[in-house]
């Protein structure tokens, strides 16, 4: 249990602090908002879809150290996948993260299983999902 707590904070750390496929996305032709009222978090989530695929996927905006983190996590799960593909992870990743009576397979959660660390912490999964609600939005047409 202690190397997946080091492997949870080394990931979430270094996806903070430089994360992957942050900015604008020039030619996106879908995007959301994920806004927490709360704290004042905001990611906001910026794909290009050609026929249901996500060709490329960018985030933008401002959070706490484990809204960017699991944001630039999920950018790089979803990018290549197509978008039934991306709305299936993020359903199972919310329910990871928000429902404690949930089954959870570790591999199957690939480069995003790191996030399960969060459980731990209940007062930040808000935190956590916010990136994927809006992934959910930005790929249900």
């Amino acid at each position: 249990m202690d190397d997946f707590i080091d492997l949870y904070q080394e990931t979430i750390i270094a996806h903070s602090r430089n994360p992957r496929n942050y900015g604008p996305l020039e030619d996106a032709n879908r995007s959301a908002v994920g806004y927490n009222a709360s704290c004042g978090d905001d990611i906001r989530v910026h794909l290009k879809i050609i026929d249901g695929k996500i060709i490329a996927a960018h985030f933008t905006g401002e959070g706490c150290a484990i809204s960017k983190a699991s944001a630039s996590i999920m950018i790089g799960a979803v990018e290549g996948t197509n978008v039934l593909q991306a709305k299936d992870l993020a359903q199972k990743i919310i329910a990871s993260l928000s429902k404690s009576d949930v089954s959870i397979d570790q591999e199957d959660l690939g480069i995003c299983a790191p996030l399960l660390g969060v459980r731990r912490f209940p007062m930040r999964v808000k935190c956590a999902t916010l990136a994927w609600h809006a992934l959910e939005e930005a790929v249900t047409f």
